[in-house]
């Protein structure tokens, strides 16, 4: 019903026998007409890294737990080539509670329940991505010659558009970096400027941040062979204009730059 058993349910069931019979007037069997012989299923080999997902579940609960909140995704891939390692979505549910049937009061407890343990949030769950979307912003600059890997921008707390002010997470900023610095210490200054621009800066504007983000898989569905995948969303001018009934703002693209505003990205797309 669901997970990969739902997706490959037609590769692993096969496909049923079937005997035709001639019977008489009390319907008992006389001849065999015709007779087709079963065909067993297919197997599957997964990805996943049965030890690696127990670990990962368990670090995941620990780190949870910890900090007195309930809910939480992690995934594990192969940098290589995409394979998932581990997927976790806490809290879980035990699969054995559905085998042969699942009783009402059983099925009440995990449907009512706040935290949702039937909802998989490693591919269901789309959040504001925050600084986690600044590699590609980054990667998306350098390629377009915005900047190269000298150039360097002057973080001194934020920038200011008069009314409105974009700060830096850290209160006088954090001078003046480079593309690595930038990524290392997550400086919103930096990404304002390649982003939106400032001042005499041209940055790379919202529609050529949309055009990389989707090469990045933001915005889109993965193909993942699990159900229910959500594709996020990356704002833009017409959505803003025909939703919202706003024109787009240079501080929107500012706010797209760092992952904030409506961006959203699933822990499977990050």
């Amino acid at each position: 019903r669901t997970g990969v058993e739902a997706i490959y349910e037609k590769y692993l069931r096969g496909q049923y026998g079937e005997t035709v019979y001639e019977v008489d007037a009390l319907g008992r069997s006389q001849v065999v007409l015709t007779q087709t012989e079963p065909i067993a299923g297919e197997h599957i080999k997964l990805t996943i890294d049965s030890e690696m997902q127990k670990k990962l579940e368990g670090s995941l609960a620990r780190f949870l737990k910890a900090r007195g909140v309930t809910k939480g995704a992690a995934i594990a891939l192969n940098p290589k080539n995409g394979e998932i390692l581990a997927l976790v979505s806490l809290p879980t549910f035990d699969n054995n509670d559905f085998s042969g049937g699942i009783s009402v009061p059983k099925y009440n407890s995990y449907a009512q329940n706040e935290d949702k343990p039937l909802f998989n949030r490693a591919v269901s769950g789309a959040y504001p991505s925050g600084s986690t979307i600044k590699p590609a912003i980054a990667a998306a600059a350098l390629s377009e010659g915005v900047i190269n890997k000298n150039t360097t921008i002057l973080s001194t707390g934020g920038i200011s558009i008069p009314p409105w002010f974009f700060p830096d997470w850290l209160a006088g900023g954090h001078g003046r970096v480079n593309v690595r610095a930038s990524l290392a210490w997550s400086v919103n200054t930096f990404y304002y400027y390649i982003g939106g621009g400032y001042k005499n800066f041209e940055g790379l504007g919202i529609d050529k941040i949309i055009k990389y983000l989707k090469m990045f898989g933001f915005g889109k569905h993965l193909g993942v062979d699990l159900p229910a995948e959500n594709a996020g969303f990356l704002p833009g001018r017409e959505w803003k204009e025909a939703v919202k009934k706003e024109n787009w703002y240079i501080g929107d693209t500012y706010n797209v730059s760092i992952g904030q505003g409506d961006v959203l990205a699933t822990p499977l797309q990050i």
